[in-house]
């Protein structure tokens, strides 16, 4: 997969079969247009061509809107490259960029700048300045600029249609299976592990403490079996998110993994985390034996449960 970095970087695309669009996630119903481009460009002798905008639109349109992203760019690239996108388009987006209505995007970068054969939207897909651009206007511009179209039906799962939105609820909802069918693939979190007050290493469960990107969407407060990956190597592990209420009354807010049969210095190194499944909320409990209790219930519900996710 080839990766530009704006629109005029791409300009030797042979008969370029384009999707757009943000692509958080890059969920099941993403997956499938990515597979339709791919199949088209095959058949037209083209290439498969995703175009997607950095910063997030809405993060330059609303500044202080909190932005909640199921993938970081470099996560979203990863997936992408696992479903042999051909090319991958980065275009900024700017003030300036998000004043161009519809048609002068399509024609002046789609098909001047892109080489644009045919165009593959989703059932509900809205762009240009003010979301103005939907598939009526598309038809007409397609049959005067003489480029294909083709819109794809929503993609459902439990009898309703697929979106990052969905899944973004799910998620803090606590609601894992719901995200990882949705998905296709098991929600993933990387950060940097950093320095803690070792209060977990006392209570004979010691924890990673991780830095995340503040964009990305962390699911709801509590106790979860994930994956862990650190460099090359796959564990089991528990993870926690909240404010640690029986120990400590502080605010701040923690990410915390005990790696399980895991015994080495990892701070300053990233790991990524797959989420497989969720364990209890957070809880607050009477006695430092109590949560101890609990934390061995957990490892026990992990390795029973989870073992063969590992």
């Amino acid at each position: 997969m080839k990766v530009y970095n704006s629109i005029d970087d791409c300009c030797h695309i042979k008969n370029a079969i384009i999707t757009l669009g943000m692509y958080d996630g890059v969920h099941i119903g993403h997956q499938t247009i990515v597979k339709q481009l791919n199949n088209i460009a095959q058949k037209e002798n083209g290439e498969s061509v995703l175009l997607t905008f950095y910063p997030h639109p809405r993060k330059v349109i609303q500044p202080d809107f909190k932005l909640e992203l199921l993938s970081t760019l470099s996560e979203k690239e990863d997936i992408l490259y696992s479903l042999e996108l051909d090319n991958l388009v980065i275009h900024p987006f700017t003030k300036d960029f998000s004043q161009v209505s519809a048609k002068d995007f399509i024609i002046e970068y789609l098909i001047k700048k892109m080489n644009l054969h045919t165009l593959v939207i989703g059932h509900d897909h809205h762009f240009g300045k003010n979301r103005e651009g939907n598939f009526e206007q598309l038809e007409k511009l397609s049959r005067e600029y003489g480029f294909n179209l083709i819109q794809l039906e929503a993609i459902q799962h439990e009898e309703s249609a697929i979106s990052s939105t969905k899944i973004r609820k799910a998620l803090k909802e606590g609601n894992i299976e719901y995200a990882n069918q949705a998905l296709k693939y098991n929600y993933p979190l990387s950060g940097v592990v950093v320095h803690g007050d070792k209060l977990g290493r006392e209570l004979g469960f010691p924890t990673a403490n991780l830095e995340v990107d503040p964009s990305k969407l962390i699911p709801k407060d509590g106790v979860y079996a994930v994956s862990v990956f650190v460099e090359d190597k796959k564990y089991l592990g528990l993870l926690s998110i909240g404010y640690r209420v029986t120990v400590t009354n502080s605010r701040e807010h923690r990410i915390e993994v005990n790696i399980l049969n895991f015994n080495q210095d990892i701070y300053g190194k990233t790991i990524r985390l797959e989420f497989l499944g969720r364990l209890r909320d957070e809880k607050k409990f009477n006695s430092l034996d109590q949560l101890i209790e609990a934390m061995n219930n957990d490892k026990e519900n992990a390795l029973k449960n989870y073992s063969s996710y590992k």
